[in-house]
């Protein structure tokens, strides 16, 4: 899914990501390990429902990759202020109907601050709904497949 649509770049795709990836609403973390097989050195993620960090920690210790994985197990709200640095990668897989909310725009506003210069931030959302603005970053493209959409924004430069 993510070379496929064009997130990490040829670079990625032959295995050179070198990024931070950072997974906000991580489910089982699919997306944080793809990024990881093909070159990401470290990979936050952030899931609040119990047995999905289990699948996290789980996955994690079969790919080998525990030290390369951070879990924050709480809600993306709470666990926002205390994530430190700067991501290559930043994805929001977000209930959809969270996205129509006042308080989403929050989210995406210090999601959005933390992608690393050059990086870029991927929004799921659902296709009926417009790709909102986030503050610093330019939306580069969007890429529907039947009810989601994919929405790709790179870091506006410094």
């Amino acid at each position: 899914m993510l070379a496929s649509d064009g997130v990490l770049g040829h670079d990625a795709e032959q295995g050179d990501l070198g990024a931070r990836v950072l997974d906000l609403y991580a489910g089982t973390g699919a997306l944080a390990f793809e990024a990881l097989s093909r070159g990401a050195a470290k990979a936050v993620l952030v899931e609040h429902g119990r047995d999905a960090v289990g699948a996290i920690r789980k996955n994690a210790r079969a790919l080998g990759a525990d030290a390369d994985v951070v879990v924050f197990e709480t809600t993306v709200e709470r666990a926002l202020p205390k994530i430190e640095g700067r991501f290559g990668l930043v994805f929001l897989d977000p209930p959809y109907a969270d996205v129509r909310t006042p308080s989403f725009s929050g989210i995406l506003e210090k999601a959005g601050a933390l992608v690393a210069p050059g990086g870029v931030l991927v929004l799921e959302h659902a296709s009926t709904d417009e790709p909102p603005a986030v503050v610093g970053l330019a939306l580069d493209r969007s890429r529907r497949h039947g009810d989601t959409t994919l929405s790709l924004y790179r870091a506006l430069e410094a």
